[in-house]
């Protein structure tokens, strides 16, 4: 083998050998140090917000159960349920305690040993059970016809109105309450979904942070909206730690961050300029920095009109510099668009520079060295040549 090819060899060992290295620091720092430090998270990665309230005090409590709408669709749907069957047993079993008090007072029971020509004022109620039976039928309207109230007791009668009309509310309340949280826009949002991972990578000349959502329904968003919130801890001049502290991340695509088109998977990227908090990290210190970025796509449901929103969080391990997704959209000889979600968070390695304050140096170099520069201090003297060789 001559010199040419043991050059070659060579470079071609130490390339492998360097991709090799960098590949396992990767992995290592994913699998061993990612868990050993675990950091915290505001928005976990399904949108659920990781925050809890002490010390509050007992009277801010009770606002809850004045705003018990809300309280009730918020529960989970085990407590929901069980609150539910609750409700409609205990006032079953409420009023069946009033029916067997009517009868008890009227003396309807069959321990009375009643006269032949006793009229009851409830026909039929011979125990505590039986008055359960029909406060059931009264309240649910079965009307099996076996057990009804009579004319001879204004009680009763009386009874029978407040129930009917107090089954209706409950009824209206609980169901209402049930096909409220079927239809939540929240189940929505499940379809719609982000990549695991957020990229840096340049994109038309410059340094952009780019995040892939996807529509798994084939029915629209109107009115799409998309926009980030960085977190992070930060100290004022006064010297006071705000911790959460928010700053805007503006996030677009090629035809803005309104009323977007959401039939196909979109890549949203956020320009890395001297506005942005990304400027100043490289690298190799994006892992070491302690933030979270946080993102929000509001949109209304276009077959309900109902307004939902759909978040997700990146934080710093889960940023990729010097990567690009893969493509997913193609189009078939039939004519027709196809997406393979299999690179929905499939990511390529891809040239990148080093931090975002290289890229716009190398910019600024070249720039000068495509224009001139008037030099003030130079001063054009001419020279007379003499001869001094005489001929």
């Amino acid at each position: 083998m001559d010199t040419s090819g043991r050059n070659m060899l060579r470079m071609l060992i130490r390339v492998l050998t360097e991709r090799m290295f960098k590949h396992l620091r990767k992995w290592f720092v994913t699998h061993f140090l990612g868990h050993s430090r675990q950091r915290a998270r505001l928005v976990s990665k399904d949108g659920r917000c990781n925050i809890e309230f002490g010390n509050v005090e007992a009277q801010s409590r009770f606002i809850f159960f004045v705003d018990i709408w809300t309280t009730v669709l918020d529960l989970k749907w085990r407590y929901k349920m069980t609150i539910f069957i609750s409700t409609f047993l205990g006032s079953w079993f409420f009023f069946g305690l009033l029916w067997y008090a009517v009868a008890y007072i009227h003396k309807d029971l069959p321990e009375f040993h009643p006269s032949v020509n006793h009229t009851p004022c409830v026909e039929n109620i011979n125990g505590l059970t039986s008055a359960f039976l029909f406060s059931l039928e009264t309240q649910v309207t079965i009307g099996y016809g076996f057990r009804c109230v009579t004319e001879q007791c204004g009680t009763a009668i009386f009874l029978l109105i407040f129930q009917s009309i107090l089954g209706v509310i409950i009824n209206s309340f609980m169901c209402g309450a049930i096909l409220a949280k079927i239809s939540r826009p929240k189940k929505r949002a499940k379809t719609i979904t982000f990549s695991k991972n957020a990229v840096i990578s340049k994109r038309g000349g410059k340094l952009c942070l780019l995040i892939r959502v996807v529509n798994l329904r084939k029915s629209l968003l109107i009115g799409s909206h998309i926009y980030g919130k960085l977190l992070r801890t930060t100290v004022t001049p006064e010297g006071e730690t705000i911790i959460l502290d928010q700053i805007n991340i503006n996030f677009v695509v090629d035809a803005g961050n309104e009323n977007l088109f959401f039939i196909s998977p979109l890549t949203i990227y956020h320009v890395i300029d001297q506005n942005s908090p990304f400027f100043h990290m490289a690298a190799e210190t994006l892992p070491q920095q302690d933030f979270e970025l946080v993102v929000f796509l509001d949109g209304t449901v276009e077959s309900t009109s109902a307004t939902c929103q759909v978040r997700t969080s990146y934080v710093p391990e889960e940023v990729l510099w010097g990567y690009r997704f893969a493509p997913m959209v193609s189009k078939t000889k039939e004519g027709k668009y196809r997406v393979d979600f299999h690179n929905f968070s499939k990511t390529v390695e891809v040239e990148t520079p080093h931090c975002a304050l290289c890229l716009y140096n190398e910019k600024d170099a070249r720039a000068r060295m495509k224009r001139g520069y008037d030099n003030p201090n130079f001063n054009l003297s001419e020279v007379n040549e003499t001869d001094d060789t005489k001929m």
